[in-house]
């Protein structure tokens, strides 16, 4: 896979998709997101892969939309905008049967934050920061802020964080809920190895089924989520990692997954 504003490398098993526009923080010009949208296609259909990591080069995670791609285009349809190009990213992010950790290496604004707060965790540095700032250009919440932000923070703090366009520390967003780690800046790249060494040795197709899970959780009450927790069990417990994990156990050993 060759890019222009992105990099993509796989290293058995461990991908990591980097949002490569550094001069402009790493905003989405159409390219970029087309770009992120192809990648995620091919993480999906590439069996080799175990755990995704999603950064940014340079200073920043991802600034949001680039608003001078578009100063120039008139009666533009944010509309069509969203459903081609941003819509379909977070809903790869959430759909991909493998953890997607975002490396949150400085700010992530807009739909930035948005594409971080889509990542399944996110390991922070302690100078990143997230923030909704869409009301300052008089538009609102879109990429699954509305979604993601209310269910991690609360309704009170999503309303003062969308409506205020507050800044969010890395400290305060993980004493909320919004992230997993912080970590020094020069301990970022570590804290994110610690979390990838462990899902690329993880038993893969159980953690897809319960990502599956816990998505399908927010929308359904107690009834259906024991049905889906008694039909995935049985698709899990016919798994090659479900038998190589209870050999392992009886022959006091660590287990050897193989995500099949």
């Amino acid at each position: 896979m060759s890019y222009e504003t992105i990099l993509f490398d796989n290293n058995n098993g461990l991908a990591t998709l980097t949002l490569n526009r550094p001069e402009v923080f790493n905003a989405f010009n159409e390219q970029q997101s087309f770009e992120v949208i192809d990648a995620l296609k091919n993480i999906a259909k590439d069996k080799s892969i175990r755990v995704l990591v999603i950064t940014g080069a340079g200073k920043a995670f991802c600034s949001g939309q680039d608003l001078k791609s578009i100063a120039g285009a008139e009666n533009r349809s944010l509309r069509e905008s969203i459903d081609k190009r941003y819509n379909p990213m977070i809903k790869a992010i959430r759909n991909l049967p493998i953890p997607v950790i975002c490396r949150l290496n400085g700010v992530a604004a807009g739909a930035g934050c948005s594409l971080a707060l889509a990542c399944d965790m996110i390991v922070a540095s302690e100078n990143a920061s997230l923030i909704e700032v869409f009301v300052n250009v008089g538009l609102v919440l879109d990429s699954g802020s509305s979604y993601f932000l209310p269910r991690l923070v609360g309704s009170a703090r999503a309303f003062e964080m969308s409506t205020m366009g507050s800044k969010v520390s890395a400290k305060q967003a993980f004493e909320w809920g919004m992230v997993n780690r912080i970590c020094a800046s020069e301990e970022l790249d570590n804290e994110v190895k610690k979390l990838t060494d462990y899902y690329s040795l993880a038993p893969t197709k159980a953690i897809a089924l319960m990502k599956k899970m816990l998505n399908k959780s927010f929308q359904s009450d107690l009834d259906t989520m024991l049905e889906c927790e008694a039909q995935y069990q049985e698709i899990a417990g016919r798994s090659e990692d479900n038998k190589e994990g209870v050999k392992a156990f009886n022959e006091k050993r660590k287990p050897e997954f193989k995500g099949r």
